[in-house]
């Protein structure tokens, strides 16, 4: 028997192509309203929810609320000009392994950090929602990553035990989720490295969902067809 009978997949920077034209837009917003922030700065925002991305952000910019929403509506205006008409890039891989599991029946979920909405869009315009089973985004829980509620949520809407089911994360709060849901947890990083004190603890670390489809024999027993 295979090891794994349901996967459960980030979104943003797994999935998508998102996080990079998302950055840039906060970054040009920031600046423009003169800003000090840094990369380092915003990449501690990558992987939380919109509550918790909100409290960062606000400390990030020195508590001035208005400020962070004259930023913020500056952004998402440069996100929606560049990809108002077009969907984000689907990342390299996710389609030839995500039609291998449809094609295996290997039930499939999503926990993301975005609100269940803004995921539902963003996978349908990318022509990705058909192939899950189940949605749950980070309106949805208590607390958000690294907290474990997401993954937990996901595996219970799959009707799946968690040593039964393999998340595939590219951020650290995410993989700190799954790993913490008691799932096993695959990682592909975008913009953060895996942070070693919990790189031990994964299944594995690799360079795109590419090398994720090269183990579906030893990680979910399909066999190609001949």
């Amino acid at each position: 028997m295979p090891p794994f009978r349901a996967a459960v997949f980030d979104m943003d920077g797994l999935l998508l192509d998102s996080e990079r034209p998302v950055r840039d837009a906060w970054m040009q917003a920031a600046a423009e309203h003169g800003v000090a922030l840094s990369v380092a700065e915003y990449l501690t925002v990558v992987g939380r929810n919109e509550r918790d991305s909100h409290a960062r952000l606000l400390e990030l910019f020195g508590n001035d609320a208005t400020l962070l929403g004259t930023v913020r509506e500056h952004a998402d205006k440069l996100i929606a000009e560049r990809f108002g008409v077009a969907p984000f890039p689907v990342k390299p891989g996710a389609q030839r392994l995500l039609d291998a599991l449809h094609d295996a029946k290997i039930p499939c979920a999503v926990a993301s950090s975005t609100a269940h909405c803004e995921v539902e869009r963003r996978l349908q315009r990318a022509g990705l929602r058909g192939y899950f089973a189940a949605i749950c985004g980070g309106d949805e829980v208590m607390h958000g990553k690294p907290a474990p509620d997401l993954y937990q949520l996901a595996v219970e809407r799959l009707g799946m035990a968690t040593h039964h089911s393999v998340a595939f994360e590219d951020s650290n709060y995410g993989a700190r989720a799954a790993l913490a849901a008691g799932l096993s947890v695959v990682v592909v990083p975008d913009l953060k490295p895996p942070e070693p004190a919990w790189q031990s603890h994964c299944l594995a670390v690799l360079a795109s969902l590419d090398d994720a489809y090269r183990r579906r024999t030893v990680w979910f027993g399909i066999v190609e067809k001949l």
